[in-house]
């Protein structure tokens, strides 16, 4: 019996073909008159403010003991300009590291990608961690100390602070009380352990709002300590996420992304594919990948996984098949994971409770995970436990008048603490308190002292990655603001005047390089800052397995009956927390699953919207735990019924560029639901706002362009999946005989990260356009991964595919462009000639693909950005001009340059374009498709490797990899009398 032909779509205008959507495709020219004239020139200025200062800053003068800059008598033998160096570090998310290495141009940093000798990134690197380089290098940072309300020098606070500690010091340190985020960092850990020796009635405390006090309080439960998971995707088979962000943001997701990928390249693997189970509430990336999804509340959720339990003999019955439509589906799941015991892992996300956690560690242990696809180890943390309980006792502290001196460093609680807390109000009572903060955010604002933060790139430290793995964090360049590392700050504290941060590093490692019998210090030491790795210090793992069955109380019965409205808090996926509320980078970045920009929105279910008659762009009013909330809705497919999603990290009051974008759904978090709470009401208020997405822009009418099977087709005839069509020309082909560049793309692996389009945007010096003009479809990004569904809008089946240049052989763009600007050249590149273009964007309307950028304004010359800051390698594109992908030809021409000086051919993998070089799961591969031995070339003989579009005859010389899915064969596929599609066993009681 054949297959049904899969319809995707990208939108539910799209689903719907409305009167609108198609009045849209067809209005391409006249949808941008109505900008013009509303172009806001000082809000542009404004928001490209961040990029303009990006390493084009010289008025910052030299500090007590350090020494002026002075020009080069003799030119250092190494460095050569136009050639990037490069220099380890971590970005730090969480308080966990991830290696780098940062790229510098005559001692300027311009681009941070992954280290490929650190575990944890194993070279990628994702989009947060590339944009930090202009966080380092914003205007709108802090850059001054106040104290009292009056700008003061340093001299100043430091004597402030050592008055403070001499009375400490008589009390003992009474009333001392030090906020700082999770801390994996050893020498800073060090500090505190001496701290807590001058003063033993200090307290530390420790607050992360994407706190994950719920895997610490399971694992204290199920193993009898604290203990960090570590998984293995490497040896897991089967897979079911609960919600789970292990591919997206738990510490250590690039590496574990990487493995989960290379498990799902059937074409790689002799055919063989991990099959991924997924449940949650609200859209994962992991969910996304899944063979099988259910989309269920959270209540359910825990209900489920009990029913799962029960059925692997991990824990009590919960409720019987016959009780709940989803038990056939979990049946059938439990008997693949049953089946593959020793091979199975099970992942509970972040906003899961206890309770879920216990359970998935009581199922792998039934599973055999633990030893296999588990492993424990000691916490990673310097000190492990509850961030939630550690903030509500310096607020109770506070309030009731014990906190006499505070020292935040690092968090922003008066902006993401629980509102129940009233951390604001509180803080207000303290004597004396001190914000280390690198903007003059929130917090910083409401405390008496505020210090300006060293960016992670300007300061010595060090910190641990998922698996304890340490890495030397050394300075890229001066502090540009004068900001201070919170090692200096501590230093202070313990009577150290004029603490170097280099120095106390330096002390430090050398008494534990002394303890672990390291040898010659200076030999480690320098070896630590070469490879960006501390050798040996990844932690072992711990003997342990649940102390025994987890006991679980009973669960009410799911009952059929309407559930109220809840809301649910997750992090965004650019601004986290909102800490980096301040990247224009991150702000104008498109999210995976609603392709958003520059605002948050209220994730609603289709079925729920319709329910409660609410469509995209409407402002309804939402009342939950007594607080009250106005944000616009955003209509999501595979969104749980019932569930609004309220993405945390917008909304800010101080600090910068995200000042008044989107709304602060921390208003209505409570510290007793942190991550979902019953909504009382939901008010449609009759207002409207219109939110920036992208996904409904540069669509190819009309045509699919995904190409998707299962693996039992795969295994049988791979040929079919992707059906394709043999090029016919009545001219001769051009022959490339000495190499021919190309590219593939696997959209199996594709997990819709966006690292590839941050990596693209940092090395080729592409501008951001602001709200005003996403809105008129001008996003300059060169690379896009666009969102494709498949199936009904309440459970859908998601794809993610890159759209980039695709460097067509025989190129529409070239024969329509009247002066030349778009030419081809002899290994088959389609270039662009920048000084011809004149803008009549001729290409632009003949490029099937829609991957072509036009400057409808001077984005780049409004940037007033110094020239130094850019990328120098790549031009600076101005107004008028079109613009593209280039497969990094600055990369290409760097690396032949050097075969050619040094007379060998290129080898493979020895250029890599930015956007490979990012991918967490090796998704792109660029190369010679000429030399038959290349990656390129393997991937090209697969046979699944398709064109788009090929019955145009474009020859692209981008290819992509067909979408293989290894459902369960038990299962199958309904849809339920109000449209949702349910995935059944055959022992369905239909």
């Amino acid at each position: 019996m054949n297959e049904p032909v899969r319809t995707y779509w990208r939108s539910l205008e799209e689903l719907a073909e409305s009167p609108e959507f198609v009045a849209l495709v067809e209005r391409q020219a006249p949808r941008f008159r109505d900008v013009v004239n509303a172009f806001d020139r000082r809000r542009f200025l404004q928001l490209m403010a961040a990029s303009m200062a990006l390493g084009g800053l010289s008025g910052c003068g030299p500090e007590v003991g350090q020494r002026q800059l002075l020009p080069y008598v003799e030119q250092p033998e190494n460095v050569v300009p136009g050639r990037n160096r490069y220099y380890t570090g971590a970005t730090l998310q969480d308080g966990y590291a991830t290696g780098v290495l940062v790229a510098h141009q005559m001692a300027r940093p311009i681009k941070v990608e992954g280290n490929p000798d650190h575990p944890a990134s194993l070279g990628a690197a994702s989009a947060i961690m590339q944009a930090s380089i202009l966080e380092l290098y914003d205007p709108r940072r802090a850059q001054t100390i106040f104290g009292e309300g009056r700008i003061a020098p340093r001299e100043s606070f430091v004597s402030v602070l050592y008055s403070r500690r001499n009375a400490l010091m008589g009390a003992k340190g009474e009333g001392l009380r030090i906020l700082t985020g999770a801390i994996t960092s050893p020498s800073l850990a060090d500090q505190m352990t001496k701290l807590q020796q001058q003063f033993p009635a200090m307290r530390w405390h420790q607050w992360e709002p994407l706190h994950r006090d719920s895997e610490y309080v399971s694992a204290a439960r199920s193993f009898g300590q604290n203990a960090d998971r570590i998984f293995d995707l490497s040896k897991a088979e089967r897979i079911l996420g609960v919600e789970s962000d292990l591919i997206s943001a738990t510490p250590g997701w690039l590496a574990y992304a990487r493995r989960f990928a290379a498990a799902r390249r059937p074409a790689e693997t002799g055919g063989a594919m991990s099959r991924v189970y997924a449940i949650e509430s609200t859209p994962t990336l992991l969910g996304a990948k899944a063979d099988h999804r259910l989309a269920m509340q959270p209540g359910e959720i825990i209900g489920a996984l009990r029913y799962l339990a029960a059925l692997l003999g991990a824990g009590p019955q919960a409720w019987s098949q016959s009780e709940n439509r989803y038990a056939p589906w979990l049946k059938a799941a439990a008997d693949d994971l049953s089946e593959n015991k020793g091979k199975a892992l099970i992942h509970a996300g972040r906003e899961q409770p206890a309770e879920v956690h216990l359970l998935a560690d009581a199922i792998n242990a039934k599973l055999g995970g633990f030893g296999s696809t588990v492993r424990l180890i000691a916490p990673v943390e310097a000190m492990p436990g509850s961030k939630q309980q550690s903030l509500a006792e310096l607020a109770d502290d506070m309030a009731s008048g014990k906190v006499d001196t505070l020292l935040i460093l690092g968090p922003n609680p008066v902006y993401d603490a629980p509102a129940d807390l009233d951390f604001a109000a509180r803080l207000r009572h303290v004597p004396f308190s001190v914000a280390l903060a690198l903007y003059d955010d929130e917090t910083a604002v409401a405390c008496k002292w505020r210090i300006p933060a060293a960016h992670a790139f300007e300061a010595w430290s060090d910190a641990r990655a998922f698996d304890g793995t340490v890495t030397i964090m050394q300075p890229q360049v001066r502090p540009l603001y004068g900001g201070r590392a919170p090692q200096e700050v501590l230093a202070v504290l313990l009577g150290d005047l004029s603490p170097d941060t280099y120095g106390l590093l330096r002390d430090f490692w050398r008494q534990r390089a002394q303890q672990e019998n390291r040898g010659d210090f200076e030999a480690f030491w320098h070896e630590a800052l070469r490879t960006g790795v501390v050798a040996d210090s990844a932690e072992p793992g711990l003997p342990l397995k649940p102390v025994s069955d987890v006991a679980v109380e009973e669960h009410p019965t799911v009952t059929a009956s309407q559930p109220a409205l809840q809301a649910l808090f997750r992090p965004d996926d650019g601004l986290w927390d909102g800490r980096h509320a301040n990247n224009p980078w991150l702000l104008e970045m498109a999210r995976a699953f609603t392709r958003l920009t520059w605002d948050n929105a209220a994730l609603v279910a289709p079925s729920t919207a319709k329910r409660l008659d609410l469509k995209t762009h409407d402002v309804v009013e939402i009342v939950a735990d007594k607080a009250k909330l106005k944000a616009p809705v955003f209509v999501l497919p595979g969104q749980a019924p019932d569930c609004i999603t309220l993405p945390l990290g917008w909304g800010r009051t101080a600090g910068g560029l995200g000042v008044g974008s989107g709304f602060n759904a921390y208003t209505v978090r409570n510290s007793g639901h942190p991550w979902g709470v019953d909504i009382v009401s939901i008010i449609k208020t009759g207002e409207t706002y219109r939110l920036a997405t992208t996904q409904g822009q540069d669509r190819v009418l009309g045509r699919d362009l995904i190409r998707e099977g299962d693996l039992t087709q795969f295994r049988s005839d791979p040929g079919k999946i992707v059906e394709q069509k043999k090029a016919e020309s009545l001219y001769q082909a051009y022959q490339y005989p000495d190499r021919a560049w190309a590219m593939t793309v696997d959209l199996n692996s594709c997990i819709g990260c966006q690292a590839c389009t941050i990596a693209c945007q940092a090395e080729n010096n592409i501008p951001i356009v602001g709200k005003d003009q996403v809105l008129a479809g001008r996003v300059m990004h060169w690379l896009r991964v666009d969102r494709y569904y498949s199936g009904s809008a309440d459970a859908p089946d998601t794809a993610f595919e890159p759209m980039t240049c695709m460097h067509c052989e025989q190129a529409p763009c070239e024969v329509v462009c009247p002066v030349h600007a778009t030419v081809h050249d002899h290994e088959g590149l389609n270039l662009m000639v920048y000084n011809r273009c004149v803008g009549t964007r001729f290409c632009s309307n003949n490029c099937p693909y829609k991957v072509r950028r036009f400057n409808f304004y001077g984005y780049a010359e409004e940037n007033e950005r110094a020239a130094e800051s850019w990328n120098p390698q790549v031009t600076v594109r101005g107004r008028g001009v079109m613009e593209k992908c280039t497969y990094c030809i600055q990369r290409i021409r760097t690396v032949q340059i050097d075969a050619e000086k040094e007379n060998r051919k290129i080898a493979d993998g020895e250029v890599r374009t930015a956007c490979q070089q990012s991918c967490p799961t090796q998704a792109i591969v660029f190369g010679d498709r000429n030399d038959r031995n290349s990656g390129v070339a393997k991937r090209k003989a697969w046979p699944i490797d398709y064109a788009l579009l090929d019955e145009l005859n474009t020859r692209p010389r981008t290819s992509y990899s067909a979408l293989i899915r290894n459902p369960n064969p038990t299962i199958k596929t309904e849809t339920s009398g109000d449209g949702e599609a349910i995935r059944h066993g055959d022992d369905a009681d239909e």
